[in-house]
């Protein structure tokens, strides 16, 4: 499913990295220059999961230009498209790809579509208690722990850990079960993708960030929970993911995400207002440049995620008109 959405998006160089290009920056990537005149404002509103990134990002563009004032939040992805169509924010971070009619209302506005600039690939974990022995997790199995359509097809509702395997004091223990909030790009990844369109149970605990589900899960020896890998900590474990049964566990790692071997990888956009017969105002330019630098993916890999290849960053570059 990933596969061919990166292939549709950027074609077969963008999973075809080495496992050296894939675990730490690409050798050739360009290095960022500092430009002339750069100050103003520079305003992001968006994703929970791209909030570090875009505040690393932020402090990595202050040290060039020290007058910028930049200002970030990060409620959830469903909070920037109407920031973007409004103007409220130059920079509009998502989880996932705009929605149709997200893209519409901006067209509406302005007359042309938004531009979406793909900047790290994820891995959507599934998190246990870094004490639950699971070794891995097919995703109907997945679906069938968080959702009440079990649309993956798995034959039964799963509602105790017994049930994925575990067996002694585990067997019997029921499941505190946490996910993101509605507003959230992850959110909508994971109903799309593992729970296969379906619903979720109701017993779920909404969490308002992806760093509440992990503390959540921390806490709880019963939890489990999903959110970006960037948030991974010491308190909690990735669970290997399959996508059926028989099929191979593959961790949450760089190599199998740039492979396309871990079921739940996905890229992380920005999205900017790019008219397409006008070049970018000086500071977005700047800033999207940084992105597709050395500096800029070494602080994607920094934070956990999956930096991008030149190929990708190159192609960005030059539809925008940037190198």
């Amino acid at each position: 499913m990933m596969k061919n959405r990166l292939l549709t998006l950027f074609g077969a160089a963008a999973l075809t990295l080495s496992v050296q290009a894939s675990a730490d920056v690409d050798p050739n990537l360009p290095d960022y220059e500092r430009a002339s005149g750069i100050s103003g404002n520079l305003n992001s509103i968006g994703s929970d999961t791209l909030n570090n990134l875009m505040t690393l990002w932020a402090e990595e563009f202050n040290k060039f230009y020290p007058n910028v004032n930049v200002q970030i939040q990060g409620a959830g992805s469903s909070t920037a498209p109407p920031a973007i169509t409004e103007g409220t924010a130059s920079f509009a971070p998502m989880s996932r790809e705009m929605r149709q009619s997200e893209i519409q209302s901006f067209e509406d506005r302005h007359g042309y579509p938004p531009y979406a600039l793909p900047v790290a690939v994820d891995m959507l974990a599934v998190y246990v208690n870094k004490d639950n022995p699971i070794e891995g997790m097919t995703l109907p199995q997945v679906d069938a722990v968080f959702s009440a359509t079990r649309r993956g097809g798995y034959h039964e509702d799963i509602t105790r850990w017994g049930q994925l395997g575990l067996t002694g004091s585990w067997a019997n223990r029921d499941f505190a079960l946490y996910s993101r909030n509605a507003v959230s790009g992850t959110y909508g990844y994971f109903k799309d993708n593992a729970l296969f369109g379906g619903d979720f149970k109701s017993s779920i605990n909404e969490q308002p960030g992806s760093s509440s589900v992990v503390q959540g899960v921390t806490e709880s020896i019963n939890g489990i929970g999903y959110s970006g890998i960037g948030y991974v900590t010491s308190g909690v474990r990735a669970v290997p993911l399959a996508r059926d049964e028989g099929d191979e566990f593959f961790e949450a790692s760089a190599e199998n995400a740039a492979s396309g071997d871990y079921p739940l990888a996905r890229y992380l956009y920005v999205y900017i207002n790019k008219h397409p017969n006008r070049p970018l105002d000086p500071m977005t330019r700047e800033f999207v440049k940084m992105l597709y630098s050395k500096v800029g993916q070494e602080v994607v890999h920094r934070d956990g995620y999956v930096p991008l290849p030149e190929t990708v960053a190159s192609r960005v570059r030059s539809e925008l008109g940037v190198d």
